[in-house]
């Protein structure tokens, strides 16, 4: 069965910047073998892809990092090796620039595009497009949502003024009506 398990932005040290995993998959598996990733590479070599017992591993160096996917042994390289172009050319989409602290930035947004390319392990039909346009979707709901809830407030703070006109109106009314009481004795 073809599954990826999961896809990674990590520094050349194997430290994970960015990780979804597409199935179950503890925090330290994950850490453990983004880890191990740059020990098993041989940089003479012009492969872009990496075997172990267990995994596979298929990355693209960004500049001083790696986009790296982690999937099963039995899974069709040539497919890994598409869905590695279309991750790769997603980055740039959302990052400026291709370092750690742009891609921390925007941490959240690569994760949104990553579900759109990959769900349950199993990947999407999607070209670079339909993720822009699937995450500006979500993007344009919570646009939304922060409109009617500034409307809200608008005319809460609205009614506020209103009631406070009221009481002070209110008070007037009762300093005159006193005034006139006192005066009337």
């Amino acid at each position: 069965m073809t599954v990826l398990l999961a896809a990674a932005v990590c520094t050349k040290a194997g430290k994970a910047i960015v990780s979804r995993q597409f199935v179950e998959m503890t925090r330290t598996r994950i850490e453990g073998l983004l880890a191990a990733f740059p020990k098993l590479m041989n940089t003479g070599k012009q492969h872009t892809f990496v075997e172990t017992d267990s995994v596979r591993y298929v990355y693209q160096p960004l500049e001083k990092l790696y986009m790296v996917l982690i999937t099963t042994k039995n899974s069709n390289i040539l497919e890994d090796l598409e869905t590695l172009r279309l991750f790769s050319r997603v980055i740039p989409e959302y990052c400026r620039v291709l370092e750690e602290s742009e891609i921390s930035e925007h941490c959240f947004d690569l994760i949104f595009a990553f579900d759109e390319i990959v769900a349950l392990g199993y990947r999407e039909n999607v070209n670079l497009a339909q993720i822009r346009t699937f995450t500006e979707m979500d993007s344009h709901e919570e646009k939304v949502f922060r409109a009617v809830r500034e409307t809200q407030e608008r005319e809460a703070k609205a009614e506020m003024r209103r009631k406070a006109k009221e009481l002070q109106q209110a008070r007037r009314d009762v300093q005159t009506h006193c005034g006139l009481f006192i005066y009337s004795n």
